[in-house]
């Protein structure tokens, strides 16, 4: 392989953030050089520049800053792109905020969630919880959960049922806590009832043991 065949295939590889980066600067750069020869086309090309780079810097800061609960009860209320279903596997792609997030019923209302590795167990905000009747268990003792906010507590419940495209899971553990600012999350308590997952080009790719009839959220 050449030099250059390793850079262009190193470039391949790189995340799209990085990518648009490097444009926006050969945007500038050019722009700089064409400026002498046409100070109109070389201002149409510095402004595509600095454009660009606003949106990447932008992108950044909704992909790896975590400002507060509510700024992912925000990007929850966007549009996200649609999850689908090929071959009995249920297909979740990337959202530009960079989470996963699954439009499904709880309990039959309709719910939105972020996909959350991280997470031990299933999240539930208290308005989900009430809309879905689901109550927390006096029997059993809260948890203390960590947020953006500090360490608050968190009450145990039981999820009947959520179901979203070829997934349906059933009696599962929750936590109902006031302190997301709406945001609901599917943890690895959830993701551990599959058959599998992985992710594919940016695609979280959710195999259920048992596939069931495509549902919409």
């Amino acid at each position: 392989m050449s030099h250059v065949q390793a850079v262009l295939a190193g470039l391949g590889s790189a995340p799209p953030l990085l990518l648009a980066a490097l444009a926006a600067t050969a945007l500038t750069m050019l722009a700089a050089g064409l400026g002498r020869l046409s100070p109109r086309l070389g201002g149409l090309l510095r402004l595509a520049g600095n454009l660009l780079l606003v949106g990447v810097f932008l992108l950044a800061a909704m992909r790896f800053v975590r400002l507060d609960p509510a700024f992912d009860s925000l990007t929850a209320n966007l549009a996200m792109p649609a999850q689908t279903v090929v071959g009995g596997e249920t297909r979740v792609p990337l959202s530009a905020d960079g989470h996963y997030w699954i439009e499904a019923r709880v309990n039959g209302t309709r719910q939105r969630f972020m996909v959350d590795t991280g997470a031990t167990i299933t999240a539930l905000s208290t308005e989900a919880a009430d809309a879905a009747g689901i109550e927390p268990d006096p029997m059993r003792l809260p948890v203390v959960v960590r947020t953006a906010n500090g360490s608050t507590q968190a009450q145990m419940a039981r999820i009947d049922e959520v179901r979203f495209g070829s997934i349906v899971a059933r009696d599962m553990d929750a936590i109902v806590t006031g302190s997301t600012g709406g945001l609901n999350v599917l943890g690895m308590n959830f993701l551990s009832r599959l058959k599998g997952w992985r992710v594919e080009e940016g695609v979280l790719v959710l195999t259920p043991r048992h596939a069931q009839p495509a549902v919409s959220g």
